[in-house]
């Protein structure tokens, strides 16, 4: 009798265990092995950013959505598999240290600063500040002219920084929470111009409903290396930069490219290649 008690309490204790593997050991369904193991990934991009990170009716479009993708599908995920999620200029360090994305490309320069709180793969992309002004505004000519102007940039980005730190630092400096937000101050003159990174302008300036209203100033003001950042420590940044190799060999980055910044007659820098951040 007693070995039969045994094994009665050993057969419930197998269909135990037997349940929680089949209900799932964990709720986790996402994580930074990049294995496409889990059933989603969770991608941070910009929503508001045409031609490189926007959140349109039919879904979402830009070359970081592109960049992201292929970065993903390297990864193990298909593109039903990704979970996008918006991260805004002041929130991209926070969300990687709470884990809330697996990875964000979303127009992030690599800066020393944020390079002590989270891990960057890249650099994709190589762009430069710029204005983005009136077409008929003819008193910015010069970067020095910026000392004397309003000028409109986002809180938390590389540019409100540098115009504060050194390219314009007498210069009236409105800090919004999208560059979008920016355009309709512009358009009507409470602010004299928009900067940022001349790739992020050059799409807007594309717009359909702005075209022929703005212009970039053609600066060249500092040099942009984007990454894409992972949490500190991850294991995907080597997988990232592996699958950002393969992009440019396969000219897939030239085409997400093309695609997505040509309309704006953007003159792209050559492909960087991994690791080379241009100071």
């Amino acid at each position: 009798m007693k070995l039969l008690k045994v094994t009665a309490a050993s057969a419930t204790v197998l269909a135990l265990a037997l349940t929680a593997t089949a209900c799932g050991g964990s709720d986790d369904d996402s994580g930074d092995s990049g294995s496409g193991g889990g059933k989603k990934i969770t991608i941070g991009i910009k929503f508001d950013q045409p031609g490189l990170g926007q959140k349109t009716p039919d879904g979402y479009a830009g070359f970081d959505v592109d960049v992201a993708t292929y970065v993903a599908k390297k990864l193990g995920y298909t593109e039903n598999q990704i979970e996008w999620k918006e991260s805004k200029s002041a929130d991209r360090e926070t969300m990687l240290q709470r884990g809330d994305v697996d990875f964000i490309a979303a127009t992030y320069s690599i800066t020393p600063k944020r390079q002590e709180k989270v891990d960057f793969a890249g650099p994709y992309l190589l762009a430069h500040q710029d204005v983005l002004l009136r077409a008929d505004d003819d008193k910015i000519k010069s970067p020095e002219d910026l000392n004397d102007a309003k000028l409109c940039s986002v809180t938390g980005s590389t540019s409100a920084q540098n115009i504060k730190d050194k390219l314009a630092p007498k210069a009236q400096l409105q800090p919004y929470p999208t560059y979008s937000a920016c355009l309709p101050g512009l358009q009507n003159g409470a602010i004299d111009a928009l900067t940022t990174d001349d790739s992020i302008l050059a799409g807007y300036a594309s717009q359909a409903q702005f075209k022929g209203k703005f212009k970039l100033g053609g600066f060249k003001l500092t040099n942009e290396n984007y990454g894409i950042g992972v949490k500190k420590g991850s294991d995907l940044k080597d997988k990232i930069n592996k699958a950002l190799e393969e992009m440019v060999a396969d000219k897939s980055w030239q085409k997400a490219v093309d695609a997505n910044l040509g309309p704006a007659n953007y003159k792209n820098e050559p492909a960087p290649k991994i690791g080379d951040i241009k100071s």
